[in-house]
């Protein structure tokens, strides 16, 4: 099922389309996408945990813990991680594994996972828990130095205003299947636990973007309107909009605050009445997600044949909205988001 080309804020043709500057290859080897994760709070030294500093190579992040859980001899469901990083790609992040055998981590022998530092820690590593992720990918393709000087405009224009907050392609699966398991799950089908939680997840991620969608059509997804709600940049903290003064129209201008949009659940409104039915059969809650996505320490190295991308993302937001707004990208070794 494909999905809707929802429309970018920074399109070629003004004021909003579909078109990226030129079109390119992203993951032609892992080493070209890289994910560095910040972790964001300070360990304590002590305490019954195991903190991993890990950089894997071409492996998902369920895959790794399960094989720290055997090692360890713990149960997979012990061994903690703050979020789902890229298969393909060379990714660096933390997790958490309990140290009741005293494991030697030195012994780890795991085809693809090196374990780069070790730290103590008291409470196990949640999901969620990282404060953002820093990437480098590398874009490949011919003649892009032909376009380098539109790219650095471009780049320039999303360094002062962000890029849409998209949920990416990957959350959708493989050519938007996932969207079937959302109408098996809303036709009230039973579904194992970890199939129900994606069919929610991606209900809740079209509908957003849905959403979003609209309002990068009417030029509104970059400013406050009466009756939103503002999300402090980089938190989950909200409050509602019922006048937008110049106070806030300058905090928004300076990407302090963002509108947000509406993850749907119990008790919200939209055109797709089933869908709804199931989230509040389910008791899912409603939440907010920012309809911009600030792009921090952006930089471009531009060659003839490949683009060197580098930028950080809060937790939560999807590189490829930063892409979508520059390239059409393709990738050269096709993989699910981990």
């Amino acid at each position: 099922m494909s999905l809707p080309n929802w429309a970018r804020a920074h399109a070629s043709v003004p004021p909003y389309g579909s078109d990226p500057l030129f079109a390119a290859s992203i993951r032609t080897t892992p080493d070209d996408f890289q994910v560095t994760e910040e972790l964001g709070y300070p360990f304590t030294g002590d305490g019954e945990h195991d903190f991993l500093w890990i950089e894997k190579t071409g492996a998902n992040t369920e895959w790794v813990s399960r094989q720290l859980a055997a090692f360890a001899e713990v149960p997979a469901r012990d061994v903690g991680y703050a979020g789902l990083k890229d298969r393909h790609a060379v990714t660096r992040q933390w997790f958490s594994v309990p140290r009741w055998h005293s494991p030697d981590w030195k012994l780890l022998d795991v085809d693809g996972v090196q374990i780069l530092e070790v730290q103590r820690h008291n409470k196990k590593l949640r999901r969620g828990a990282h404060r953002a992720n820093h990437f480098r990918i590398v874009l490949r393709g011919e003649d892009l130095a032909d376009h380098a000087s539109m790219l650095e405009q471009r780049v320039q224009v999303i360094r002062e205003q962000g890029v849409p907050n998209y949920f990416g392609e990957q959350r959708f699966g493989r050519a938007g299947n996932n969207l079937e398991l959302a109408d098996v799950f809303a036709a009230g089908k039973r579904l194992p636990r970890h199939k129900r939680s994606i069919a929610i997840s991606t209900i809740r991620s079209f509908l957003f973007n849905e959403y979003l969608h609209a309002r990068v059509v009417d030029g509104s997804w970059n400013q406050l309107r009466p009756g939103d709600k503002a999300n402090l940049d980089g938190t989950n903290s909200v409050f509602d909009v019922d006048e937008v003064n110049e106070d806030l129209v300058r905090r928004c201008r300076e990407m302090d605050i963002h509108p947000a949009g509406e993850l749907v659940g119990d008790g919200s409104d939209c055109d797709n009445e089933k869908w709804l039915a199931a989230l509040a059969k389910a008791r899912v809650e409603p939440g907010t997600r920012s309809l911009r996505l600030r792009v921090t320490d952006l930089e471009i190295e531009a060659g003839v044949d490949a683009v060197t991308l580098s930028f950080g993302l809060t937790r939560g937001a999807f590189a490829t909205s930063v892409l979508r707004e520059l390239v059409q990208a393709s990738e050269a070794s096709r993989g699910d988001r981990q």
